[in-house]
């Protein structure tokens, strides 16, 4: 009788880490308010995230027009053309990521609030989670500091939390 025992055991151990191995997500039973708080995590993440990364950027404006930042650049000489090409390249790509993830969550939100049945935004959902992984990408790429992976890790989590609830696969870290 113990053997038996063992053996549903392990049966049951080896169903459970195949459905793990395969990568399936099953949505969690939550309620249409649960869901709106999750959403409204996300909105609020992706509004910090916009706001330190247009802080950042002014920030780095000003401190580029210092006077001491001035004497620098001449003793040196001035940046390449290629050099501030790339920095603009960079946090362009930042800038339309980000602005394709506020247009996709805000879409979510508008479709959400209309459905009696949240389940039917699924497809928002899975668009928040594309723009997410792009950036994602350009995050792990870029040299944002420790401020600006601390912020977007906070939004992924959030994002995370959402993709979970609509079962749908959450972002890789």
């Amino acid at each position: 009788m113990t053997s038996r025992m063992a053996h549903r055991g392990a049966l049951a151990a080896i169903i459970a880490l195949t459905g793990v191995a395969a990568g399936t997500a099953q949505a969690q039973p939550v309620s249409k308010p649960q869901v709106a708080n999750l959403i409204a995590k996300v909105e609020n993440g992706v509004d910090q995230f916009r706001d330190f990364v247009k802080k950042r950027g002014e920030n780095a404006q000003s401190a580029a027009s210092t006077p001491q930042a001035q004497s620098r650049r001449a003793r040196k000489g001035t940046a390449t053309e290629s050099g501030k090409a790339a920095a603009k390249n960079t946090k362009d790509e930042l800038d339309d990521a980000l602005e394709g993830l506020n247009r996709s969550t805000n879409r979510l939100r508008r479709k959400f609030d209309a459905t009696d049945s949240w389940m039917e935004t699924k497809v928002q959902v899975d668009a928040v989670m594309d723009d997410g992984r792009k950036i994602n990408q350009v995050v792990a790429r870029g040299k944002y500091g420790a401020d600006a992976a601390r912020l977007w890790a906070a939004l992924r989590s959030g994002i995370n939390d959402l993709a979970r609830a609509y079962g749908l696969q959450p972002m890789a870290l």
